[in-house]
């Protein structure tokens, strides 16, 4: 029923699923008044908006994006140590915002299951694929 693909192509899919996920739940915040008018202020959930956090922000998105790649063009001695730190890094990224709403719990419950199989394949990763 399934197309086999190979380690790093689902590994990739999957990254790419992720960030999906997440760049679709931000725009759907975009709809919210109190949404709108609270980055109008300046301030997100009481937090200063500064180029510093900005950048912040460009660099964890950057995960994601770049694991897409990676998951493709590296090798698996490369790829699955980074893997595993990319799943660490933009889960702990969920930790500092925690879902407000039912949209919210989905995404994320659907983001962290993605990026529990990329955990699962990654660990799994045949060791013939290194050859290749």
């Amino acid at each position: 029923m399934f197309k086999k693909l190979e380690t790093g192509q689902l590994i990739s899919a999957l990254w790419m699923f992720v960030l999906l996920n997440i760049i679709f739940r931000d725009i759907h915040q975009f709809v919210l008044k109190s949404h709108l008018e609270m980055l109008l202020t300046g301030y997100y959930d009481g937090i200063l908006i500064t180029e510093e956090l900005m950048l912040l922000g460009g660099f964890l998105a950057l995960v994601p994006i770049s694991m897409m790649l990676f998951s493709l063009v590296l090798t698996r001695a490369f790829a699955r140590p980074l893997n595993f730190a990319g799943v660490l890094i933009t889960a702990g990224t969920f930790a500092t915002s925690p879902p407000t709403d039912m949209d919210d719990v989905l995404h994320l419950t659907v983001t962290l299951l993605a990026m529990a199989v990329i955990l699962w394949r990654a660990w799994n990763w045949p060791r013939e694929a290194a050859a290749a």
